[in-house]
């Protein structure tokens, strides 16, 4: 059996469609459906369920899939394992949308040059589906906000960044920030995201009830809707965000009770752990 059948196989069951899977493996969606075909012969069953573009993993594929994944794994680390540094291969890495955007490309460039052989793959997504992909093996390291419950002892956890929280506001608007909370249109960073916690914390302690525009689980479009006089938002002082405002007065909120804790997390038992290492000092560097 070529394990490769079986990495497009996962593809098509990550990517939800044949389509997708072919764009994120570079190859055709008809070079996916023949692999899907040739295994199918193989087990004797159906692997998919096919409903207009879109393809799910049948209970028979389903009860394969964890072995499937632990094949494709131990094939990729072969290379690995004849480089007696340990810095060769790839590496999955999670990553929530502002860390994409902040503090991960120039630690993705210092890792290609200190360690040229490592090829991440970098997986995008809130922290809640980071930390679930990096429990079931799916991610090797993954950086998010700190979960509002105790990171169990077989994660390893190192604080990267804390971020301020601040009060964001049309340039055109005057006075007290928490007037302007209280009689603006606000735009929430959602408070059911890990994220979005601190800023309601921050209103229920002052006793402010804003009045609602929206609820965003994205910090860039939040910054954009202010930028263009959409209402005010509470959001936190992120790698990146300076590059997003033109147009808006930044308030800083003084207080570490509402900042935002960003971790680099990876699993205590770990294959890869010189290479998760070398990112780690790089992270800790920038």
């Amino acid at each position: 059996m070529d394990v490769r059948y079986l990495k497009s196989l996962i593809s098509v069951v990550d990517c939800g469609s044949i389509a997708d899977a072919a764009r994120h493996e570079g190859l055709t969606a008809a070079a996916i459906s023949q692999r899907i075909q040739v295994l199918e012969r193989k087990f004797g069953f159906e692997l998919l369920s096919r409903v207009g573009n879109s393809a799910k993993a049948t209970n028979e594929c389903m009860r394969l899939l964890p072995r499937a994944r632990r094949i494709v794994r131990e094939v990729s680390l072969l290379n690995g394992d004849v480089d007696e540094d340990g810095l060769t291969g790839t590496l999955r890495i999670g990553a929530i949308s502002t860390v994409l955007t902040g503090i991960l490309p120039p630690a993705l460039m210092s890792l290609a040059r200190r360690a040229p052989n490592i090829q991440p793959a970098i997986v995008p997504g809130t922290s809640r589906s980071l930390y679930r992909a990096l429990l079931a093996g799916e991610l090797d390291a993954a950086i998010l906000v700190a979960p509002p419950f105790e990171i169990p002892k077989t994660l390893k956890s190192i604080s990267l960044e804390r971020e301020e929280l601040l009060f964001l506001s049309p340039e055109n608007l005057g006075g007290d920030f928490k007037e302007l909370l209280s009689s603006q249109p606000y735009i929430r960073y959602d408070p059911a995201a890990w994220g979005g916690r601190q800023a309601q914390l921050f209103l229920d302690e002052q006793g402010i009830v804003p009045t609602l525009l929206c609820d965003l689980d994205a910090l860039e479009t939040i910054v954009m809707l202010v930028e263009s006089g959409m209402g005010v938002s509470l959001v936190p002082h992120w790698n990146g965000l300076k590059k997003l405002l033109a147009r808006s007065v930044v308030t800083p909120i003084s207080d570490s009770r509402y900042e935002r804790h960003i971790l680099f997390l990876s699993r205590v038992e770990e294959d890869r752990l010189n290479m998760l290492k070398a990112l780690q000092e790089i992270l800790l560097e920038n």
